[in-house]
């Protein structure tokens, strides 16, 4: 990868598709464009309408492409659901230099080892993720490179997931006219982004609360242990202030995000807003604390959940606590209500760059955050996007199409399906 480059992410989620363009400039990385659309054709989290879904991508990319004024080709695309599943593995190669040197190839050949797995027909690889190196008997070894040795084995965790709900994630973006240079598990890198290193290490359990879903990722020793959506998030609050209010949906959720707050105690008793009612031409008048005696119970029954869900995981109470992130955690009073029902230190995070200082962003600005650091760490580099104004945006180029890479491997795959 070159001193100045673009990459961008894709995250489709439940209410919005965000396009987030980072540039790497000299060493550094910023984030220079941003791209949302209304999500369309997802419902709590997964595809349920390809072309109603292709057409918010197109949306959302075309808003970064005329924010920035240029040519988006390529995406990294960020993944998630209830179908994701981890598992670990192990590696072993031998060393292939004279010199006994480690080289990148001998890491590759490692992690294709480690990928040697069986898996259900039903299941794809998505990532291989190295927890430690050990060469010649010495545990404990982030990048082996440039060490000598002559058995070089890794331990790694294994991402993998429905390959239904991959092929149709693909297809989307595909027919969005995009390519994908790779899927990144968002658990994995929102999780790189929003915990310390002393999180990762000590024990940490990463919410990431949206619309349709929640998804709770648990890290400890340093590395991702477990991950699991919950089918329940902030559309859920919408809906029960359209049943209390007796008001249209979209009426709710502008309601929500102007006058919403999820503790009664911090609800102003002389903050009044005016709601259509379904049924009627007239409008009826309520307080914040009325919103917030609907929206409360809910908040609660949320966070109540994911405690029952980190238990069922196995795992009890961690040193570093919960980490909140996702639109619905911006909602005043839910940090309360959070430390109230998970009995735990509780936190939330957002992305310390310009422009995207909102826990709704972690998740886009976490899958750039992972290539970052697997670019930095002399990992596989990503695909970048070359300056050229919007209006000129063309399909992938002959050359491009013939580069082996994900797609195609996916392609064979799928081919007795398309």
């Amino acid at each position: 990868m070159s001193n100045n480059d673009i990459i961008v992410s894709l995250d489709i989620g439940t209410s919005k598709v965000r396009a987030i363009i980072g540039e790497i400039n000299n060493g550094t990385f910023n984030i220079i464009g941003v791209g949302s659309a209304d999500s369309e054709g997802i419902r709590k989290g997964a595809i349920v309408d390809i072309d109603q879904t292709v057409q918010s991508i197109r949306s959302a990319v075309d808003h970064a492409e005329r924010m920035v004024g240029i040519q988006i080709s390529e995406v990294i695309v960020g993944i998630s659901g209830n179908h994701i599943g981890l598992q670990t593995s192990h590696g072993v190669v031998a060393v292939s230099n004279e010199d006994r040197e480690i080289g990148e190839e001998d890491i590759e050949r490692v992690l294709k080892a480690a990928e040697v797995i069986a898996l259900p027909p039903e299941r794809e690889i998505i990532d291989v993720v190295a927890k430690q190196y050990v060469v010649d008997g010495l545990e404990g070894i982030q990048d082996p490179r440039g060490m000598i040795g002559v058995r070089l084995e890794v331990e790694a965790t294994i991402i993998t997931g429905a390959k239904t709900s991959i092929h149709n994630l693909l297809r989307c973006v595909e027919k969005a006219d995009l390519r994908i240079k790779d899927l990144v598990l968002i658990s994995l890198g929102a999780g790189q982004l929003a915990l310390s290193k002393d999180e990762k290490s000590m024990g940490s359990i990463l919410v990431d609360i949206g619309a349709g879903s929640s998804t709770i990722a648990i890290f400890e020793e340093g590395s991702l242990k477990a991950t699991s959506t919950l089918p329940i998030g902030g559309e859920f609050v919408t809906n029960d202030i359209a049943y209390g209010l007796r008001t249209l949906t979209e009426h709710a959720e502008k309601v929500k995000l102007k006058y919403g707050c999820a503790l009664i105690d911090d609800a102003a008793s002389d903050v009044v807003f005016k709601v259509m009612r379904i049924g009627s031409n007239v409008d009826k008048e309520f307080t914040q604390q009325d919103l917030a005696a609907i929206i409360e119970p809910r908040v609660e029954e949320i966070f109540q959940l994911i405690r029952q869900e980190v238990t069922r995981l196995g795992y009890q109470e961690l040193a570093g606590g919960y980490i909140l992130t996702g639109g619905t955690v911006s909602m005043p009073g839910v940090l309360e209500v959070a430390r109230e029902e998970l009995a735990a230190s509780v936190r939330i995070a957002v992305p310390d760059y310009i422009g995207v200082r909102d826990p709704a962003y972690t998740s886009g600005v976490g899958i750039l955050y992972n290539v970052i650091r697997n670019i930095r760490g002399g990992g596989s580099t990503a695909g970048t996007n070359k300056k050229a104004p919007a209006r000129n945006k063309t399909t992938s180029t002959p050359e491009s199409s013939a580069k082996p890479g994900l797609i195609e491997r996916l392609k064979n795959m799928f081919s007795e399906f398309i």
